[in-house]
Formats: structure tokens, C-alpha cells, sequence
């Protein structure tokens, strides 16, 4: 039944996201160009309902029984009211962070859905008692916010966001979670559905309806596939979401380091410094899904390794991590710390 319903919704994104361009059109909810934007043409926006009705009509299908269940379907439909009004009227930032703060109290209060402890690596736990919810809210919240910063170029958002759900889907296959499994795989057919008319040349735009609603979908099936387990099993699911969590990280230092308040837009974010060191639009989507996949299959090693193993492996790719956000200057052209630590050794 589980591989019919995901042909079925596969088939239904493909359907739905012509019939939701020319409804974007109808509402006004168009991405007009400016000096921050890559396109040059007023586009569509909205496309990511075209997702989430695909996949919400595969969630009735099969209806996955969980006590996480409710929860997680109201929440989505706060979340996309709030990304369908964005994508029309283009809402402020503390509207739209009260309507993710929101979809995230459903989860929690209705699906019951916390971080509550994590056992540590020598024995006994640490409890998290009263920031039980503010932890799990500024998880769901802090992911959501950071799939809406990498929508930036064609099929970037809904291409990161389906190798983060393949491998979250593969890691529920390991740990035996059906329901994440069921979620994540109808999600992920959902989105490679959208993603057909999405690739660049794109001909509609996921909005903030899809990066919202795609940013929430995530966070939850992370929390719920790797929650009130181990210090090293919670990393997992930021090792997934590598891609969006490390532009987050480094995109919150550059304006640290600019003196600009964390709101401010700019051109600085992984994409942009790869089109600016010449990559065209397609190389550059590329090249960040391959890293996006490679943060993918460290996960997969990553729950499968020893504890010391682990470590190895989270020292490398911070190291990998740091080389790299400083060979394109994604902080800044002169943040080169460790680039400088190397550079005199090799003149001697």
C-alpha cells in the first residue's frame, strides 16, 4: 500500500503544481526581481502547496497511526496558512516567527513531541526538565528558518531537502520507525514531484509556503527519529541538515562580524559566493547538492559508528567545514584563519 500511495502522490505533485502556477497568478503571490534576487522575471511563488497537498492526501490515504500524528498535521497547516499569506502580502519577520512558533507548539502540546533527556556517553542522562519545550520549540523553529534561507536558487531548497529526507528515510529503514519512514518517503515524493518544474530553468517557485512547510516537515521527522537518545545520535540530525544549518551558522557570524543586525538580507550565502566565483546557476545548485549528499551519507556512517569513531568523524567535517566556508569567503574575503595558519608553512 506504502509504494502505491507514493506513486499516487508523485503523480499528484506533478498535476497540482501546474493547477497552483496559475492560481499564484490568479492571487498575485508572484516573486518580482530586484537587486537580491537571481531571477529576472516575475515568477510564481506558492508551489509548495502543490507539495503539501500531495502529501497530506497521502497521509489520508494511509492515514500512519502515531500519537505525533495530529499534532504534526495541524502544526503543517499553521505553517502553510502562514507561508501561503507570506507568498501573498509578504508578512513581517515577527508574524511569520509567531506562526512557526506556533505549528511547533502543536507538535509539542498536541503530538506530545519533546526532547525530554539524552543518556550521556559515560553513563547516566542529562535531563532537560522545563527547557524541555523551549528546546524542542527553537529545534523545530531554528530548521524551518534555515530551509527558508537556502531557497535561493532554482530547485536548491526542494533538491536539499530531498537528499535530508532520503537519508532521514534511510535511517528510520535502520532504526525500525515506520512512521518516519511513511512521512519522510511521502514528503520526498511530494517534493521530486514539484521539483520537475522547480530545476532551472525553473517555472514556479517553491514560495515560503514550500521552504516553511519543508523546514517544519524536517525538523519534526529529525526530532522524532533521534529523540531522548544519546549525545552522539542527537548530532545526527544536524550532520543531515548540514547544508542549511552550516549557510545558518556562517550567515549569523558574517553579520556578527558586519556589525548588522541578524535580520538584514545579503548576498553572501553559500550560493551566492559559488556564482560569484563563477559557477553558472545549474553548476552551483549541483555542487550544493553533492555536499548535501555527502553530509547525507556521513549521518548514515555516523549512526553506525563507535563512540570514539564518532568524534573522528565530527572533528573532520568541522575541519572540511571551516576550509571550505573559508576558501569561498563565506563569512568574509579576509576570514581565513586556519587558510593563514597554512599559507606560511608553505612559503618556508
Amino acid at each position: 500500500m506504502l509504494y502505491f500511495t507514493l506513486i499516487i502522490c508523485f503523480i499528484l505533485s506533478i498535476v497540482l503544481t501546474p493547477l497552483v502556477k496559475k492560481f499564484a497568478f490568479k492571487i498575485g503571490a508572484t516573486d518580482k526581481p530586484n537587486q537580491r534576487k537571481v531571477h529576472q522575471k516575475i515568477m510564481p511563488r506558492l508551489g509548495g502547496l502543490a507539495i503539501f497537498l500531495s502529501f497530506i492526501i497521502g497521509v489520508a490515504i494511509l492515514r500512519p497511526d502515531s500519537p505525533y500524528a495530529l499534532g504534526i498535521v495541524l502544526g503543517a497547516f499553521v505553517i502553510i496558512i502562514t507561508g501561503v499569506l507570506d507568498d501573498m502580502m509578504e508578512l513581517s519577520a515577527k508574524v511569520k516567527l509567531l506562526g512557526q512558533i506556533a505549528a511547533a507548539l502543536l507538535v509539542v502540546l498536541v503530538g506530545g513531541a519533546e526532547i525530554e533527556f539524552i543518556k550521556l556517553p559515560f553513563g547516566g542522562q542529562l535531563e532537560f526538565g522545563f527547557m524541555s519545550m523551549p528546546l524542542t520549540i527553537l529545534w523545530i523553529v531554528g530548521v524551518t528558518n534555515a530551509i527558508n534561507l537556502i531557497d535561493g536558487l532554482d530547485g536548491l531548497a526542494a533538491g536539499v531537502s530531498s537528499i535530508a529526507l532520503i537519508t532521514i528515510s534511510v535511517m528510520a529503514i535502520i532504526m525500525g520507525d515506520m512512521f518516519v519512514l511513511t512521512l519522510g518517503s511521502l514528503l520526498l515524493v511530494s517534493t521530486l514531484g514539484f521539483l520537475f518544474y522547480n530545476f532551472h530553468p525553473a517555472k514556479i517557485f517553491m514560495g515560503d509556503t514550500g521552504a516553511l512547510f519543508l523546514g517544519y516537515m524536517i525538523s519534526v521527522l529529525a526530532l522524532l527519529g533521534f529523540k531522548n537518545i544519546t549525545v552522539i545520535s542527537l548530532i545526527i540530525p544536524v550532520i543531515i541538515l548540514g547544508v542549511p544549518i552550516s549557510d545558518t551558522f556562517f550567515a549569523i557570524i558574517r553579520r556578527f562580524v558586519n556589525k548588522q543586525p541578524l535580520s538584514a538580507p545579503d548576498k553572501s550565502h553559500l550560493h551566492h559566493c559559488l556564482l560569484r566565483l563563477g559557477y553558472s546557476h545549474r553548476q552551483t545548485v549541483l555542487i550544493i547538492y553533492a555536499i548535501a549528499a555527502m553530509f547525507g551519507l556521513a549521518a548514515v556512517i555516523f549512526s553506525q559508528a563507535t563512540f570514539w569513531g564518532a568524534l573522528t568523524l565530527i572533528a573532520v567535517l568541522l575541519v572540511a567545514i571551516e576550509i571550505f566556508v573559508e576558501s569561498i569567503g563565506l563569512v568574509g574575503k579576509n576570514y581565513q584563519p586556519l587558510l593563514k595558519m597554512v599559507k606560511p608553512r608553505r612559503d618556508n
